[in-house]
């Protein structure tokens, strides 16, 4: 069923049914009804690859991400489940597209071919190829996170560096001297994602403000990563009383480790770091956290794509989001600090 048997069986033009369709010309009341009364009884739906030819566009986004490797983190899915519901908000479909490098193909394909009207790029790094070409195209985009130079962008970011900060001065004032940092896999920060920076950076600067010792690990992604980091923590130096971690995937293993090794939490050992809040509260005891808005991020994504496409030449606008430490129960004073 097409366009041209709409109008016969109406008895109007064929772009009489398009201008009905579309909306671009006024038809009258009487014709319009007649027409959609035809497309009733025939069950027609228009073609969308014909709509996006007619109108420029797909009603689509794309969501593009690295490769996961084995698995993606439940702060990833969030991220990806969070994008979907607030892009159906605004009519538009999802088209995920794991990509890393702007000589990906599925990456040129999305592209090249106009699948998407634009697009939101997850896991940012400092120097990020995609952010740079999408910009060289003048194609719409939103980064999740920030590039080392955001300044004109349009992206949603944590400030990782003032909340992995944030958690250091808690366990200080907690009394903790000896603090460990658990960040995200070596391989992500040598390919410098920002996260994984800034959040090293915000840890390593507040830990010298507040004069403590110190030490950094890279950890995996896994439960089994987590417990190996926690033992190599207590080998390198077992008075280390607390941890901050960005790592939310290896959140288990850490308090797996740490119970083996015959540490309770929070009584011998505190933990906390940037955690998405229902990943947080499904360890015993829930963490202390800066809980990653992973919902909010998303929606605020996908309402400066929508705009971006809707107004090509407005300027960049950025939201950077620091929230509050959610105190639970994973972090208490120091063992023989006194706190007042």
């Amino acid at each position: 069923m097409n366009i041209g048997e709409i109008a016969k069986r109406a008895g109007v033009s064929r772009s009489t049914v398009s201008y009905a369709l579309s909306g671009k010309r006024s038809v009258s009341e009487e014709t319009r009804r007649k027409i959609q009364q035809v497309i009733d009884e025939l069950g027609y739906r228009p073609n969308a690859s014909a709509r996006a030819l007619a109108n420029g566009r797909t009603s689509t986004i794309g969501l593009v991400f690295p490769p996961a490797g084995n698995h993606y983190t439940g702060m990833q899915l969030d991220f990806i489940g969070s994008v979907v519901e607030a892009a159906a908000a605004h009519d538009y479909d999802v088209l995920l597209s794991p990509s890393g490098v702007d000589s990906d193909r599925s990456f040129q394909r999305l592209l090249g071919e106009r699948r998407v009207d634009g697009a939101i790029l997850m896991e940012i790094r400092l120097e990020d190829d995609r952010v740079e070409h999408l910009a060289e195209l003048d194609f719409p985009s939103v980064a999740i996170g920030r590039t080392a130079h955001p300044e004109s962008g349009w992206w949603v970011s944590l400030d990782h560096t003032a909340l992995a900060a944030a958690c250091v001065h808690h366990l200080a004032d907690l009394g903790h001297r000896r603090v460990a940092f658990v960040n995200r896999p070596e391989q992500l920060l040598q390919a410098g994602y920002e996260s994984a920076h800034r959040g090293l950076d915000g840890f390593t600067k507040a830990a010298a403000e507040r004069g403590l010792t110190v030490r950094t690990y890279c950890c995996g992604d896994d439960a089994a990563s987590g417990q190996a980091c926690v033992e190599r923590i207590l080998h390198d130096d077992p008075a280390t009383t607390a941890l901050v971690t960005l790592n939310e995937a290896a959140l288990g293993g850490l308090y797996r480790g740490l119970a083996r090794a015959g540490r309770h939490v929070p009584r011998d050992f505190s933990v906390t770091g940037i955690v998405a809040s229902r990943w947080a509260e499904t360890v015993t005891p829930q963490l202390t956290a800066a809980d990653v808005p992973a919902e909010e991020m998303g929606r605020r994504a996908v309402d400066l794509l929508v705009e971006r496409i809707e107004q090509p030449t407005a300027p960049g606008r950025h939201h950077l989001l620091t929230p509050p430490i959610s105190l639970r129960a994973s972090t208490g004073p120091a063992t023989g600090t006194a706190i007042s």
